[in-house]
């Protein structure tokens, strides 16, 4: 065998980073966060059937800055993961497939998705 220094294929030199790679990405990763907020969600309801001093607690630690940054994150990944999936939905049927509009609604989930969370933010949760 030839030691002969080539790099592995597929090589990340090869590749440049497009917004797909980047929309895939933070498709899977919503959609972990998504999952994981879950037992938050599930924690906050099951502290209900515990008593108003664990409701108390559980509602002053989501109230709190932490609490409020994971919410913040959890209903950005929603959004985003909506949106996203909104434009997988029309992939499916066939639609927007072309390299220029799929660029295009690549940036469009990100900036809706962060869009529609800071009108929640300041709209629905003031």
């Amino acid at each position: 065998m030839s030691d002969i220094d080539r790099p592995l294929s597929p090589h990340l030199q090869v590749y440049s980073w497009r917004i797909s790679n980047t929309t895939s990405i933070l498709h899977r990763l919503t959609g972990v966060g998504l999952s994981l907020g879950v037992f938050c969600f599930v924690g906050w309801v099951v502290s209900i059937a515990f008593g108003p001093a664990v409701y108390a607690m559980a509602l002053s630690v989501l109230s709190g800055p932490l609490g409020l940054v994971i919410l913040f994150l959890f209903s950005l990944s929603f959004f985003y993961h909506l949106s996203n999936g909104i434009r997988h939905l029309f992939w499916d049927i066939g639609y927007g497939f072309e390299k220029g509009f799929a660029n295009k609604t690549g940036w469009f989930a990100i900036f809706s998705a962060l869009f529609i969370t800071v009108l929640f933010w300041f709209g629905v949760m003031k």
